[in-house]
């Protein structure tokens, strides 16, 4: 018999990789819906200190006995079945979900289930989103990948009538989900680990396309973008195609953006006006999101002046362009950005706000996406940085194969013009951070594995020479 979330309210749920960015919203949203949680984790972090304050405890490391005596086990992507907590809880019978099963199994009984899809831009839109609705009035439960301040958080429980979460693609984990909204924001390379190839990660998106109810489904996707366009036009259900180019539907016109590049726009639908837009967020693509915004607020005919009101206070969500600190008068900021059209995005982002020497400290995450996609990275991505540090490879769920390292990049890197150097640590990138920077710099650290801990660090040492560095 499959195993229903439902049937364990009120028991003990031990979560394992409880402090991702995914599954530590969902223990706050099952504490919320009355389950008893704890869980473990590797390391601590600021995610599994929050979840201690809220009264839901953590194990450090994965001891197997932990797991005895619980009711259901919750386990993310990443945790393998070799996991001596896995391995225990298979020997005693433990009945088990997979993190993206039990949020699918979660969005069951709302009247609208919102989805934003997309191989990058999914927790700015979904933030975005979350925060229109609850503005709005909508009161809805929310399941964000980061955290949002106008919220209190990643999750938010409201009441049983609209859900939004993001849907991630990495091994079809949204085809879990009942979305009766989908939003497809682009589909790019990227998890090669697990797809074959773009056509085979655009298979996916149509799979996922068609969750939505054929009645009453609906799809918002990026037009402009011909394998979403694709999707959306084969999908057999009322859609809506957003973007910049005439061939959209609903369209953002008379665009026009302040010195720190942030836009001013008119949304269209069919040519005729919805609202004006002025965003607090810098970037071509913080427009294109909110686009996505308003094609979903559209279709649940909220109100646009509301719409664009909220959309002009939202201010972003932790690791989206956050400002960390200003040390040594420098400007330092943290993006969760790790593929390479998210890393340009971030970087864009970074160069239209005032600086003298613009700084990107990257952390490659995962060995496989390095290899596959190596070629973005050294030739496109980080071009309109001024210097670049590469820290060590975060290896996430990986093994090191032995083939590729953070040395073997900076070479090739600097033949395709980049100022590159190899910082393996995060103490030998802020050595050479303080050593090189100056007053009037902006640094920027890329990356979805742990690298904001260099921006925790440099925050705490304080200006180079203060009494706070250790």
């Amino acid at each position: 018999m499959a195993v229903r979330v439902q049937d364990y309210i009120g028991k003990k749920v031990y979560m394992i990789g409880i402090g991702g960015s995914s599954m530590s919203g969902l223990a706050m949203l099952l504490k919320d819906l009355g389950y008893e949680v704890s869980g473990a984790d590797n390391d601590r972090s600021k995610k599994t200190a929050h979840l201690e304050e809220l009264g839901i405890p953590v194990d450090i490391g994965h001891d197997p006995e932990k797991v005895e005596g619980k009711d259901l086990i919750v386990y993310s992507a990443a945790i393998h079945e070799d996991n001596p907590q896995m391995r225990r809880a298979r020997d005693l019978g433990l009945p088990r979900l997979e993190r993206a099963e039990l949020l699918g199994q979660l969005m069951l009984g709302y009247r609208d289930v919102i989805c934003v899809s997309g191989t990058h831009g999914k927790t700015t839109t979904t933030a975005m989103l979350s925060q229109v609705l609850v503005e709005c009035g909508q009161e809805p439960t929310v399941h964000i990948g980061g955290e949002l301040p106008a919220i209190g958080g990643s999750t938010l429980l409201g009441k049983q009538d609209v859900f939004v979460a993001e849907a991630c693609e990495y091994s079809r984990s949204f085809m879990q989900f009942h979305p009766t909204v989908g939003v497809i924001l682009n589909i790019d390379e990227d998890h090669l680990d697990y797809y074959k190839d773009i056509d085979e990660i655009e298979s996916a998106f149509a799979d996922f396309a068609a969750l939505t109810p054929a009645d009453r489904g609906c799809l918002v996707g990026w037009g402009d973008d011909p394998r979403v366009r694709r999707v959306l036009e084969n999908s057999g259900r009322k859609h809506r195609l957003y973007g910049i180019s005439p061939a959209n539907e609903l369209r953002a016109e008379d665009i026009s953006y302040d010195e720190l590049g942030r836009p001013h726009f008119t949304a269209t639908l069919f040519g005729h006006q919805l609202c004006e837009v002025d965003l607090s967020v810098s970037g071509e693509k913080n427009l294109l999101d909110a686009l996505a915004v308003i094609g979903v607020a559209e279709m649940l005919q909220l109100p646009m002046s509301r719409v664009a009101q909220v959309l002009s206070e939202y201010r972003g969500a932790k690791r989206r362009f956050e400002l960390t600190s200003e040390t040594d008068g420098v400007k330092v900021y943290t993006d969760y950005a790790h593929n390479p059209a998210e890393i340009s995005t971030a970087i864009s982002i970074a160069k239209h706000q005032p600086h003298h020497t613009l700084w990107a400290v990257w952390q490659p995450h995962t060995y496989s996406r390095t290899k596959t996609l190596i070629r973005q990275f050294l030739k496109e991505t980080f071009t309109e940085a001024d210097r670049l540090l590469v820290t060590d490879i975060c290896a996430a769920r990986e093994t090191d194969p032995g083939d590729i390292s953070s040395e073997m990049l900076i070479e090739p890197l600097r033949e395709n013009g980049c100022d590159a150097h190899l910082t393996p640590t995060f103490d030998d990138a802020e050595r050479y951070l303080r050593e090189h920077w100056q007053k009037g710099d902006l640094v920027i650290t890329l990356g979805c594995g742990d690298i904001y801990r260099l921006n925790d660090q440099i925050a705490r040492h304080g200006d180079t020479g203060s009494k706070k560095k250790d």
